[in-house]
C-alpha cells in the first residue's frame, strides 16, 4: 500500500512549503495562475486562453516552471453535481483518472470531497471552509490531519491583506505541492471568483513577501 497520491515527487518536502499562488486575470474565472515559491522563483503555472467562456471548457492543465504537464484537470460529464477527474500528464483516450472531486450534496454544507483511486494509505480527503474567501483547509478524511491550507495572504512589509487574486497555499510535509496545486485549479473551476473585491490591492510576490 502506497502511502499518499504521487504526481511528482519533485513537489514533496520535508518541512512545511508556503506557495504564493497569483491568478493571472482578474476578469474571468479560471483564466490561469502562476506559482512562486518562497524566494519568488516560479514553480508552477496555468495558462488559459479561453477568455470568458473559460469556465466552460472541461479541461485545465497544470505545468510545471518549465511547461512540463503535471496534470490534466477534466470535468466529468454528465454529472447532477460539479464533478472533476485528475490525470496524471497530458491526458490520452483511455488513460484512467488517478482521482476525482465532487462537491458535497448536502445543503448547506461547504465541503469538497476527494477520492484517490488506487490502493493509498489515504484514500478520501475533505476540502472544508470557503475558497471564495481564500480561507480552506484539506485533511485526511479518515484521521482529520491537515495536509494543506489556503489562505488570504499578507504583505510583510506593509502588513496589508492582498487582493484574493493572490493568496497563500501551505503544503504540509509529505503531501505533493502538485497535487495540492491541482486542487485548487478545481476549486476555482467549482466555486469561481464570485466574491471577488475588485480594486484591492495586488502586487508581484517576491522573496520579501513570504
Amino acid at each position: 500500500m502506497k502511502n499518499g497520491l504521487l504526481v511528482d515527487d519533485e513537489f514533496i518536502h520535508g518541512e512545511e512549503r508556503s506557495l504564493t499562488v497569483r491568478k493571472t486575470s482578474l476578469f474571468f474565472t479560471g483564466d490561469g495562475f502562476t506559482v512562486y515559491d518562497c524566494k519568488g522563483r516560479l514553480v508552477f503555472r496555468v495558462d488559459s486562453y479561453g477568455g470568458p467562456n473559460t469556465r466552460d471548457t472541461d479541461e485545465v492543465v497544470l505545468m510545471d516552471a518549465h511547461g512540463r504537464c503535471l496534470l490534466t484537470l477534466r470535468r466529468k460529464r454528465p454529472s447532477l453535481r460539479r464533478r472533476w477527474e485528475g490525470y496524471l500528464g497530458e491526458r490520452s483516450d483511455g488513460q484512467k483518472p488517478i482521482f476525482g472531486v465532487r462537491r458535497s450534496s448536502i445543503i448547506g454544507r461547504n465541503s469538497v470531497t476527494v477520492e484517490v483511486y488506487g490502493d493509498y494509505m489515504c484514500g478520501e480527503y475533505l476540502i472544508e471552509g470557503s475558497f471564495g474567501q481564500r480561507s480552506c483547509t484539506v485533511v485526511e478524511a479518515e484521521t482529520r490531519r491537515k495536509v494543506a491550507e489556503i489562505r488570504r495572504k499578507v504583505d510583510a512589509s506593509t502588513n496589508v491583506m492582498l487582493g484574493k487574486d493572490v493568496f497563500s497555499l501551505n503544503v504540509k510535509p509529505g503531501f505533493d505541492g502538485a497535487f495540492a496545486m491541482g486542487l485548487v485549479l478545481v476549486l476555482d473551476q467549482i466555486y469561481g471568483d464570485d466574491l471577488l473585491e475588485l480594486g484591492e490591492e495586488q502586487v508581484h510576490p517576491s522573496a520579501e513577501d513570504h
